[in-house]
């Protein structure tokens, strides 16, 4: 495999760290599930632990694709960081109470929209190159 390209390599990590917090957020709701219940904690233990495993496992496999140089890895990517990011607002204005670092919420989070859409352009050009390039590779 060649050297990624720079922006990919952040973006793998990006990836990375999230799937990591979301492994944190699973292992935290199921090992204080009974302090969570006590409080009434929302969203409850149990859809912190579903959703915290989803997108760990999708995080993880997303890696595994852009590290396997897949064709599907792109598209994958953005699909997850568009649904990653309706998902997030939905808890935030859903479960959590008014926060007052909205603004600089929605600044990074169109920061990062608008870098893994320049990234997954690149990995899509890739993958038209190298199945261009090598149809029988894929």
């Amino acid at each position: 495999m060649s050297k990624l390209p720079f922006r990919v390599t952040l973006t793998l990590w990006m990836v990375l760290l999230i799937a990591i917090w979301n492994g944190i957020r699973v292992w935290t709701a199921l090992s204080w599930q009974a302090v969570l219940t006590e409080f009434h904690a929302q969203p409850a233990p149990w859809v912190t632990a579903i959703s915290g495993s989803v997108w760990m496992l999708l995080g993880l496999w997303i890696i595994w694709g852009i590290w396997q140089a897949k064709a599907w890895a792109g598209k994958l990517l953005l699909g997850a960081a568009i649904s990653y990011t309706v998902w997030y607002w939905s808890e935030r204005f859903i479960w959590q109470a008014p926060h007052p670092n909205w603004v600089f919420a929605v600044i990074l989070n169109l920061t990062a929209i608008t870098f893994i859409i320049f990234t997954t352009k690149l990995l899509m050009r890739e993958a038209y190159e190298q199945t261009s390039q090598n149809p029988a590779s894929e």
